[in-house]
């Protein structure tokens, strides 16, 4: 067997940092996993949601464009990307996708990108047309820098680095799984789903783990440089910064925090909680999560974005029942 590699691993509850080795045979990797950790069941809804709510498909993924504010939203299959104007949302354009779609991302100014086996899909949200990055493996995330470079995430624990023109400009193995790949700056931050670690990645290697939680879901990056993390299996919501990988922020968030996304606007990161059927927000700026709105959401609230050109907050269910806009004045009035 050959060494897999060492990483220090802080546990929350212990006094030191240990560091975690494994070895990597024809079986896979000998290092401690679990399953990845997914959004508990919800309920059926004992309250009506906030804001309105318009019909939608089952829906895994959603993301606001940042350009234009047009919604994208994938499907539990992954199979089918309904684009919306939120202005006009009866006159949604359905985009059949040619591989089953796991995650969304941010692309170049009107673009979203698609995380898929063997590939990221790059689909223009104006016009609905879709191109092709061949990637060597299942994607399982991916994010792009503003020179077009794409960094990519794939099943087998791959981190790689494309240039504009597709070509491998390097690549990192080392991780059970890439799941969610956060960007902040010049620092690459990869949440392993299986390992429910956070790790940082340097130049040819991986760089420090920590570990997240009893079972991380889900990661973004906000503007101040934090990378937010769910813990959906031990109820927190994680906050830690890159260069070099600190936790700066635990606190604990009731009912399996699970979505999250970001407003720049009002500094707030939004979480839905699917036990209670719930999005809550909080501002990290004090040092301690505190909690600055609640309401009440269309059932199984898998996916979560905000637009941040208005501030609206959607929320979509997974089980069908609907996208929910709860707008700005929405907010203020239930805080």
């Amino acid at each position: 067997m050959r060494p897999r590699g060492s990483v220090a691993s802080a546990l929350f509850g212990a006094a030191a940092l240990v560091v975690l080795t494994g070895c990597a045979g024809a079986d896979g990797p000998d290092v401690p996993t679990r399953d990845p950790a997914t959004a508990a069941v919800s309920p059926a809804t004992a309250t009506s949601p906030a804001g309105q709510v318009v019909p939608a498909t089952p829906t895994k993924a959603l993301l606001a464009e940042r350009e234009t504010g047009r919604l994208a939203a994938l499907d539990t299959a992954g199979t089918t990307l309904t684009l919306l104007d939120p202005a006009a949302p009866t006159t949604a354009r359905t985009v059949t996708l040619p591989a089953a779609g796991a995650a969304l991302a941010q692309g170049t100014p009107g673009e979203v990108l698609v995380a898929a086996p063997d590939r990221v899909l790059k689909v223009d949200v104006t016009a609905g047309t879709v191109t092709e990055t061949p990637v060597d493996g299942d994607v399982h995330s991916v994010q792009t820098r503003t020179d077009g470079t794409l960094i990519v995430g794939t099943a087998d624990g791959t981190v790689r680095e494309l240039r504009p023109d597709g070509s491998v400009a390097r690549t990192v193995t080392g991780l059970v799984s890439a799941d969610v790949i956060a960007l902040t700056g010049a620092d690459i931050t990869v949440l392993d789903r299986k390992q429910t670690a956070v790790v940082s990645v340097r130049d040819d290697a991986l760089g420090l783990m920590l570990r997240a939680g009893d079972g991380a879901a889900n990661a973004i990056a906000d503007p101040q440089g934090r990378i937010i993390v769910t813990d959906t299996a031990g109820g927190e919501l994680l906050v830690y910064s890159a260069g070099p990988l600190v936790l700066r922020q635990r606190f604990p968030v009731s009912s399996s925090p699970y979505a999250l996304a970001y407003d720049p606007r009002s500094n707030t990161v939004w979480v839905t909680c699917t036990e209670s059927n719930e999005v809550v927000g909080y501002d990290l700026s004090t040092g301690i999560g505190v909690e600055v709105g609640r309401f009440p959401t269309v059932r199984q609230p898998d996916a979560v974005t905000v637009d941040e050109r208005t501030g609206d907050l959607f929320v979509a269910s997974a089980t069908g029942e609907g996208l929910q806009r709860i707008g700005v004045d929405e907010r203020k009035r239930g805080q």
